[in-house]
């Protein structure tokens, strides 16, 4: 491969007053760090540079107690006191010579301000998000001068903490900016409402303050969504949100487009392939002469080459392949490309900042632990021993420990139990729309095939006295887990009366091949994805299906990868009946009984099959029969030259695919390490009395 064409790509490119190195630029994105975990944030973010990211931004900025966004933690700049904080990131992105971005935010009614108990401000009267039972007021002449006041104040404070590049964010449908300048919530009858030019008023002079504040010394990015993707009543790319591009074309020094809200910026690949956003993007080189910068996961490096060639874009914007791989860029560069891990576009990521927790990735496990564990996406500590090691299990835990010990330098031994390495990635990357999640399998056996330390060996389903006979010191065990057959659940604790094996089936037999014909009813207490990609493949197959769920929505916990809406529309586009709110009562030959979570009240549902998709049970047996036959024989273990045996992933707790790696990846890194056992075993962030 000629690793010239992709020259473009390492090109520096002009932004206002300063100078990007390359053409790899990782837009805002938030982490669940922010301003409670500086530390941790920064080493992220220097991780990023040092791969090769030319720009390197922070997640949303508050800019000032009225836009505080509790219980998310992003970042803060409510005064002077938030700056050391924000320098640590600054000084770690420039270490490795990329620019910092701050992305500064003002959330308007998107927000309660539940920390600070301000009262939440808006173009209008209206509401504020998430069913919060309060109002943002409308703001007056005043509290706009207020809000320029403190905008202008938050970017002097990020020129004097190291930043180089200065967001205005009208963007995801959560900032006073884009409220303004949306008709949906801006009722305003002055001169910030009514028309266009008016609702672009504030966003004007925003950008000629922060420009002249600091433009100087940094360069002045507006992000801005260029389409609502909404019927009536929002910005659409042919329309308004062209318009306003066109109305204000050249005085940022850079555009950084998108669609809204953010459940369309970061769709999931099972909805959304790779340059998703194009088709609304793509005019905006058309109408200005700044560089522009957009999104829509790329990981492929012809794409990116394409992009920056056809003129579609000067930058290739990244979140989610960023944080996938923070060396990809340097991975280009060298040549590297088997050693990419690409996005999977599951938002595990995403997860993390709506729960309030650290950022987490299914590809990537050191991502979050970069401060906290001293991990590196691409450095492991050498081997400490020369003693080999056996792994029986060859899904992603048993992958991602196999190629990281590997790694380290040891002699490994993975058996596989089927024909081909991935387990249950395999399994759900055949689901409809998971064909992506394929890639945490990919990237591991391409490693995994060319390393000259590591056998693979495949239809080797081992049992104890294999394992005894193989005088291999330490043994890991990733058998993996299945699906309880039971009815067992989260709501339900003893088994569904009546159940019956032969009209029962669980996501196992689905992945066998064994589907239901029929009337099926699909009983989810898993909550997570699977309930609905497995109704997804029975309705393909000629089912009639109806989706039982004890919630009040289907697959309420993909609420946090920002997909339930999608997930809930498919299913009632397919056809799909469903019963929200209800448990599983009794299974009847021709029927289910299903009770009401609150009243129990029941109902009859005509079924010719039952699948239950409710919890995983881990396949432990193998471990249990070695710890057995060790306590019947105390020095078994020894006479076979066993010095450790650990369980892995699903076989230690059942968990998500990001779970099993992480799982592997730790196992990995404290292999022979001879570390004191520690209470709390990463360094963690204490706020100081």
């Amino acid at each position: 491969m000629n690793i010239s064409n992709y020259d473009c790509l390492f090109e520096p490119l002009q932004i206002g007053p300063v100078t990007a190195p390359n053409r790899f630029y990782q837009v805002p994105h938030c982490n669940g760090m922010g301003h409670l975990r500086p530390q941790s944030l920064a080493a992220m973010r220097g991780v990023k540079a040092e791969g090769g990211w030319g720009v390197v931004c922070t997640e949303m900025m508050e800019i000032h107690p009225t836009s505080d966004v509790t219980p998310y933690i992003e970042g803060r700049l409510w005064d002077d006191g938030d700056m050391a904080g924000l320098q640590l990131m600054t000084d770690a992105v420039h270490q490795y010579g990329s620019l910092a971005g701050v992305e500064l935010a003002h959330s308007g009614s998107s927000t309660g301000n539940l920390y600070s108990r301000e009262v939440p401000l808006a173009p209008s009267h209206t509401a504020c998000y998430d069913n919060l039972p309060f109002s943002a007021r409308a703001m007056d002449k005043k509290d706009i001068s207020n809000f320029r006041h403190w905008h202008r104040q938050a970017a002097l404070r990020a020129k004097a903490a190291g930043f180089d590049i200065i967001y205005v964010y009208l963007g995801h449908d959560l900032t006073l900016l884009q409220h303004f300048l949306s008709p949906r919530h801006n009722r305003r009858t002055d001169e910030y409402g009514g028309s266009l030019v008016n609702r672009v008023r504030l966003m004007k002079q925003v950008l000629q303050d922060t420009k002249e504040a600091v433009g100087d010394r940094c360069a002045v990015a507006c992000r801005f969504a260029v389409d609502e993707l909404i019927a009536s009543g929002g910005l659409r790319c042919g329309d308004e949100g062209r318009e306003v591009i066109e109305m204000l074309s050249e005085i940022p020094d850079l555009w950084d487009v998108n669609i809204s809200d953010w459940s369309n910026d970061s769709q999931t690949s099972r909805f959304a392939e790779e340059g998703y956003q194009e088709p609304f993007t793509s005019f905006v080189k058309q109408v200005t002469k700044k560089p522009v910068v957009g999104v829509g996961r790329y990981t492929s490096p012809d794409k990116m080459v394409s992009l920056i060639k056809g003129g579609v874009l000067d930058m290739i914007g990244a979140a989610r392949p960023s944080i996938a791989d923070p060396f990809l860029p340097n991975k280009i560069r060298e040549g590297r490309f088997d050693d990419i891990r690409e996005c999977i576009g599951c938002n595990i990521c995403v997860t993390g900042d709506m729960n309030s927790s650290p950022i987490r990735c299914t590809q990537n496990p050191t991502l979050g632990e970069e401060w906290r564990k001293g991990w590196h996406p691409e450095i492991i500590p050498a081997k400490n021993t020369d003693d080999a090691v056996l792994v029986v299990g060859a899904g992603p835990a048993g992958m991602e420990l196999a190629m990281s010990l590997g790694k380290r330098g040891y002699q490994v031994t993975l058996a596989e139990a089927s024909k081909q390495l991935g387990g249950r990635v395999l399994q759900e990357s055949a689901l409809p729309g998971l064909n992506a999640w394929k890639r945490v399998a990919d990237y591991r056996e391409l490693w995994l095939r060319k390393a000259p330390n590591v056998e693979l060996y495949f239809d080797s389903s081992l049992n104890a006295r294999d394992i005894l006979s193989f005088d291999i010191p330490h043994v890991y065990l990733a058998t993996g887990a299945y699906w309880r057959r039971d009815g067992i659940s989260r709501s339900t604790p003893f088994s569904v009366e009546g159940l019956d094996s032969s009209k029962l089936f669980t996501p196992d037999d689905i992945f066998a091949g064994k589907l239901p014909s029929g009337k099926v009813m699909l009983f989810d207490d898993d909550n997570f994805y699977m309930g609905g990609v497995i109704a997804e493949k029975l309705v393909a197959a000629g089912c009639q299906v109806s989706f039982v769920t004890n919630d009040a929505l289907v697959s309420p916990w993909t609420v946090y990868t920002m997909e339930q809406h999608r997930i809930q529309t498919r299913l009632l586009e397919l056809g799909v009946t469903i019963y929200t709110q209800q448990n599983l009562s009794r299974i009847e030959a021709d029927h289910c009984v299903l009770a009401c979570v609150y009243t129990d009240k029941k109902q009859i549902v005509d079924t010719d099959a039952l699948v239950m998709v409710t919890e995983k049970l881990p396949h432990e047996q193998l471990y249990q029969t070695l710890i057995a036959e060790r306590e019947i024989k105390s020095d078994l273990w020894t006479q076979s030259g066993i010095s450790t045996l650990t369980a892995v992933g699903d076989c230690f707790a059942p968990g998500t695919i990001a779970n099993a790696v992480y799982s592997g990846h730790l196992n990995a890194r404290q292999h022979d390490e001879k570390h004191p056992l520690l209470e709390v075993p990463f360094k963690r962030e204490r706020i100081l009395i």
